[in-house]
């Protein structure tokens, strides 16, 4: 499948539009159509009910090390400055950015080269001399590369360094024969061809969009800036929650002193998270606005090695459930030097998205040990790795360097008589992630016969029943003789039960591709013979099989087949 298929198919049947586009879109933002956010809905609740709602707290689920509980949280986008300071997002939630010279657009350091490999003058050039990034080496054809800086390089790289170069009248510029004459690999001839002097510039990449020389890499921070209260200054400046984990953490006593849970429990939230990525792409996958659906699952510190252990494989389980089988979707454990600061452990759950070169997978889901780090943090104040654990992070003159909240955050277990800072294992899931890869999953061409028994081509969602934005159709099969009528009375009680659709425009074949097309797992036909002896007609979405049974038992078959 190619990306642009299904970017299409999003777009002209309603699934996701680009945000404010009547007034030229805003990058890294997404607005979700009557289809898409009927998909991202039972995602959520498909998440809610197996996470939270429908767990069993008096029975220990298999392979988890005991009984536990769940419950529901819903915190404020907007916080406390403060919390931001002491969880560590204030001085280390960053990117590292570079900027252009020349065109000014900005990139984030660590993507300049897999936007290089995708960039329309890098893949021009290399139609023109023959190379590609995979290689290992390269020797380019002083003649085909100077064809290439002398004409589509102006067009497509107008701030390279050797186009410029061509057009300068001192002599003093690397001459093409000098760039070619040896081999090299592609990253190096790029370095050299964005190179303003003789000796290269130390393997820098130029800029994707123009091919300019690109500034030093510095730290920029992702959080959202925004002000509470008409004084706009620093007393009341804040912040658009990077992440929704943190308003798990500040709430951890009140749920508490609230409920009567005990360790060990979960608290699930779903709720929005803005981070002002420097450069958002891929669709949906990287965006400026999010959704999450995060647990923060709280257990005693000897047990919380089996914890992570189980929820990193229950939700592995979950996607694998929903339809994400196959070599597509991994579980893959982070190395010593990928963990974050707070984390014991982590594994990240991963989809290959079409849009990622062969081979790569992108994230989907987190799933971490955050040990101690939250609450303490909370409680103390920011805290610094050192020597293996965590201290208070101090000023030059020893004073905290940000205070915490001073409020007693351990847990008192009544029975053992011990008191304890908790350990968290923390799930972290998109919701837009996870609309967008079983989109990507679901998404299928084949032939089918059509009316006249001649094979076409349809398009077809095969989503997870749980995850069709539609559960069936209701198809009169001409607008006449009584059957729209009787379709009607059929789909007004389906309704009530499923999320249901009306159709009567269009030869029947039409209708049933387009409800391929969104996803619809089941169409019911009301023909001739429905008006004589009472039965319709079911067609099944990925078999094409069809069936007839009783007007008056379509709720209870698509129940049973539905799962509900």
């Amino acid at each position: 499948m190619q990306m642009e298929q299904l970017v299409a198919l999003c777009k002209r049947r309603g699934f996701l539009f680009q945000s404010s586009e009547i007034y030229g879109g805003l990058n890294g933002f997404w607005d979700y159509g009557p289809l898409g956010v009927e998909l991202k809905r039972n995602i959520r609740e498909a998440w809610w009910r197996d996470m939270v709602t429908s767990h069993n707290e008096l029975v220990c689920p298999p392979e988890a090390p005991s009984p536990y509980e769940m419950v529901g949280l819903d915190a404020a986008i907007i916080m406390h400055p403060q919390v931001w300071k002491c969880s560590g997002h204030y001085d280390q939630f960053h990117d590292l950015m570079q900027s252009c010279k020349y065109c000014k657009k900005l990139f984030r350091a660590d993507q300049v080269g897999d936007m290089l490999r995708e960039s329309e003058w890098v893949l021009s050039l290399a139609e023109a001399i023959g190379f590609q990034l995979e290689d290992s080496r390269v020797l380019a054809r002083a003649d085909a590369l100077h064809r290439w800086l002398k004409g589509k390089g102006k067009k497509f790289a107008p701030g390279l360094a050797a186009v410029q170069q061509l057009e300068q009248a001192d002599g003093g510029a690397q001459s093409t024969s000098q760039l070619a004459e040896q081999s090299c690999s592609p990253w190096e001839l790029l370095a050299r061809l964005s190179s303003s002097d003789q000796g290269g510039n130390g393997l820098r990449l130029p800029c994707p969009n123009c091919g300019g020389s690109l500034t030093e890499p510095r730290e920029f921070n992702l959080m959202f800036e925004t002000y509470v209260g008409a004084v706009r200054d620093e007393q009341s400046k804040t912040f658009l929650r990077p992440e929704t984990a943190q308003g798990i953490f500040v709430n951890f006593k009140n749920v508490l002193d609230s409920t009567r849970v005990k360790i060990p429990f979960g608290i699930a939230q779903i709720g929005k998270s803005f981070r002002n990525e420097i450069t958002p792409r891929y669709f949906t996958f990287r965006s400026r606005e999010f959704e999450q659906m995060e647990i923060e699952f709280f257990c005693h510190p000897s047990t919380s090695p089996a914890w992570y252990r189980y929820w990193r494989d229950r939700r592995y389980q979950w996607y694998v459930d929903l339809g994400l089988a196959g070599d597509r979707l991994r579980l893959r454990d982070h190395g010593p030097e990928e963990l974050s600061h707070y984390s014991c452990g982590t594994a990240d759950i991963e989809y290959a998205f079409p849009f990622l070169p062969p081979g790569q997978f992108g994230e989907l889901e987190g799933v971490a040990h955050r040990g101690d780090f939250d609450l303490r943090s909370h409680m103390e104040g920011k805290l610094a790795r050192q020597n293996g654990g965590f201290v208070l992070e101090r000023t030059p003159t020893g004073e905290p360097k940000y205070r915490g909240s001073g409020k007693d955050l351990t847990y008192y277990d009544d029975q053992t008589q011990e008191r304890y800072i908790p350990h968290v294992i923390e799930p972290s899931a998109g919701a837009d992630r996870a609309a967008l890869a079983f989109l990507c999953e679901a998404y299928a061409e084949d032939e089918v016969p059509d009316e006249k028994g001649q094979p076409t081509r349809r398009v077809v969602l095969r989503l997870h029943p749980r995850l069709a934005p539609i559960k069936v159709a209701v198809l009169p099969l001409v607008k006449k003789e009584g059957m729209p009528e009787v379709a009607q009375e059929i789909y007004g009680e389906l309704k009530r039960h499923f999320s249901s659709f009306y159709d009567e425009k269009g030869a029947i074949g039409r209708r049933y591709r387009r409800q391929d097309e969104v996803g619809t797992p089941f169409c019911i036909t009301i023909d001739g013979q429905t008006l004589v002896d009472g039965t319709v007609t079911i067609r099944d979405r990925d078999s094409l099989r069809q069936w007839r049974i009783k007007k008056d038992e379509c709720a209870a078959e698509l129940r049973g087949r539905l799962g509900f």
